[in-house]
C-alpha cells in the first residue's frame, strides 16, 4: 500500500545567510515573525515596515536522507507539494528538480532514490510578475500592483479591505509518497439523483510504473452498501455505483445534510501473463464524503428580465449569501477548526450561501468539509478579480492546469453547487474603460467564455457554470444590468 510521510520538520529559512527555524506549511513573513526580525504586520502602519519581504528573493531547506527516497520497500518515491507560494525553483543533491509559478496548483516530482539537500528558492513575487508582463505586455488594473500577471492569492498585493503583504513559502503540506506498480491519480465522483436513484459515476486515473505496465489492476468502490468493481484500461476505469432511496443533501433550512461515505481501493491482481496470485494486493486507497443531491440554475426569462436561481433537488432557493475572503492574510495560519468557527457563526447569522470570491483562494478540503455538514452552498469563483488578465503564455497553460486541479479536487463535496469565472472582470472590459486601452490585446475573456467552461463541463458536468459576477448571461446586455442574472450595487 502506497506510504505518504509529512515533510513538516527539519526546514530552515535561509536569512542573510544564517539559517532560521522554518515552519512547514508556512510562510516568510511567519517565520520572521517567530524569530522575532518583524514586527506584527497586521498592527497598526507595519504593513509598510515590512513591505522589503515581498520584494526579496528566500530560499528554504531540508535534507533529504538516503533513507526517506530509498527504492527499498516500494518502487517510487514522489515528492509532492500541494500549494508552493509562487515561483520557485526546487533542486535536490545540488539538481533541479522542477520549477513553479502557480501557488493554486499541486505540483508531484519523481525523486526515488535521490537525496542531499533539498532547496526551494523562491523569486519575488513581484520579481516574477514582472517577468510575464514583459513577455504579455501590459493590462489595465483596479488597483496598482501586479496580480494579473501571477497565479497567486491577488488580495495578498492588497485590496481596498486589506493590508498589502506579499508573501513567499510553503503554505500546503509537503510530503513524500512511496508506492509501487501503480497509484491514484484522480478519482472525479459525478453524483447525480434522478427518480429516486442516487448515481456515482466514478472516473478514476492511475499511474503505473513501468514494473506495473503489465499488471492486471482492480478498481473497487462502495458507498451507501452498494460495491462494485471494474478492471483498470490501461491507465483508466469507470465504474457505476447506484443506490436506491438515498437521503437526499439540502441547503440549510430546506432539510438534513446526510452524508455518505464514499471508499475506492486499487488492487493489483499480478501480471497479465501470470495466474492471479492467492490474495489480491491493495495499491492506494481514496475516500471522501458525498451527499446526494441535484443543483441546477434556472436563468430562463421572467417577468423581470432574466432569473439566476439556485434549484436543489427541484426546489428553488432563496439565497441568503455572503462573500467569503481569505480569514488571515497569511492562509498557512488557518485551521479546521477556524474554517468551522467562521462558518458556524455564518450559519447562525441565517447564511445558507457563501462565495468563495475570486481575490483570494480554493480554499483546503476541511472548509468545504464544514459547509458540507452545515448545509452552507458553497459558489466557487475561479480566481480571478478586477483586471484584465493576459492569454498568453505562461499564463495560460497555468490557468488550465490549476482549474483542472481544484475542480476534481472539490467536486466531490455536496455543498459546492456553482463555478464562477471571474470577480467583475466582464463588467470591467465593458465599463470600465479597459477595452479602449486594450486595443485588442486578450484580457481574459476567452479564459471565462471557452476555457473554463469547457473545462468544467468536461470534468464536473453536474454543477453548473456562469462566466462571471455580475455578468447578465450574454452580451445582449450589460454586464452588470441589474434586470438580467447577477448585479454588483456598489
Amino acid at each position: 500500500m502506497k506510504e505518504a510521510v509529512q515533510l513538516a520538520e527539519g526546514w530552515s529559512l535561509d536569512h542573510d545567510g544564517s539559517p532560521l527555524p522554518a515552519r512547514v506549511p508556512g510562510c516568510v513573513h511567519v517565520d520572521l515573525l517567530a524569530a522575532g526580525l518583524i514586527p506584527d504586520p497586521c498592527v497598526g502602519l507595519n504593513e509598510t515596515e515590512v513591505a522589503w519581504v515581498g520584494r526579496r528573493d528566500w530560499t528554504y531547506t531540508r535534507e533529504l536522507a538516503p533513507g526517506e527516497t530509498a527504492a527499498e520497500r516500494h518502487e517510487r518515491t514522489d515528492l509532492v507539494f500541494d500549494g508552493l507560494d509562487t515561483a520557485a525553483v526546487i533542486t535536490l543533491g545540488g539538481d533541479e528538480i522542477g520549477r513553479t509559478r502557480n501557488m493554486h496548483r499541486r505540483h508531484r516530482f519523481d525523486v526515488t532514490g535521490r537525496h542531499g539537500p533539498l532547496r526551494v528558492a523562491f523569486t519575488s513575487a513581484y520579481e516574477e510578475a514582472a517577468a510575464v508582463r514583459a513577455l504579455t505586455g501590459e493590462r489595465p488594473n483596479a488597483y496598482p500592483e501586479p496580480f494579473q500577471y501571477i497565479r497567486r492569492m491577488a488580495c495578498g498585493f492588497g485590496w481596498d479591505w486589506g493590508p498589502t503583504l506579499v508573501t513567499a513559502g510553503m503554505w500546503r503540506p509537503v510530503r513524500l509518497e512511496r508506492w509501487s506498480t501503480a497509484r491514484l491519480a484522480a478519482v472525479r465522483p459525478l453524483v447525480t439523483v434522478r427518480d429516486g436513484l442516487g448515481r456515482v459515476e466514478l472516473r478514476v486515473d492511475v499511474e503505473r510504473t513501468g514494473r506495473g505496465a503489465d499488471h492486471r489492476l482492480e478498481v473497487r468502490a462502495a458507498v451507501g452498501g452498494v460495491r462494485a468493481r471494474a478492471e483498470v484500461d490501461g491507465t483508466g476505469a469507470v465504474l457505476t455505483l447506484d443506490v436506491p432511496g438515498p437521503r437526499l443533501w439540502w441547503p440549510r433550512g430546506y432539510g438534513e445534510q446526510p452524508l455518505y461515505e464514499l471508499e475506492v481501493t486499487l488492487v493489483d491482481r499480478g501480471a497479465a501473463t501470470a495466474e492471479t496470485p492467492p490474495e489480491d494486493w491493495p495499491l492506494d486507497s481514496w475516500t471522501r464524503r458525498i451527499g446526494f443531491r441535484d443543483v441546477a440554475l434556472d436563468r430562463s426569462p421572467d417577468a423581470h428580465g432574466t432569473a439566476f436561481t439556485f434549484v436543489v433537488n427541484g426546489v428553488p432557493v432563496f439565497a441568503r449569501g455572503v462573500n467569503w475572503i481569505p480569514d488571515d492574510v497569511f492562509p498557512s495560519r488557518v485551521t479546521p477548526g477556524r474554517y468551522r468557527t467562521r462558518l458556524r457563526q455564518a450559519a447562525d447569522a441565517g447564511v445558507d450561501l457563501v462565495r468563495v470570491w475570486g481575490g483570494g483562494l480554493y480554499e483546503d478540503d476541511a472548509f468545504y468539509d464544514v459547509c458540507d455538514e452545515l448545509g452552507l452552498m458553497v459558489w466557487q469563483d475561479f480566481l480571478f478579480a478586477c483586471a484584465a488578465y493576459p492569454e498568453e503564455q505562461p499564463l495560460r497553460g497555468e490557468v488550465e492546469a490549476e482549474a483542472r486541479d481544484n475542480v476534481v479536487r472539490l467536486m466531490p463535496h455536496p455543498s459546492l453547487v456553482l463555478w464562477n469565472g471571474n470577480n467583475e472582470n466582464l463588467w470591467g472590459f465593458r465599463d470600465w474603460d479597459w477595452e479602449p486601452a486594450l486595443r485588442g490585446d486578450s484580457w481574459g475573456g476567452g479564459y471565462y467564455l471557452d476555457l473554463l467552461p469547457r473545462v468544467v463541463a468536461e470534468l464536473d458536468p453536474t454543477r453548473p457554470y456562469t462566466a462571471g459576477s455580475p455578468w447578465s448571461g450574454s452580451w445582449d446586455h450589460h454586464p452588470n444590468d441589474p434586470a438580467h442574472g447577477t448585479h454588483h450595487s456598489w
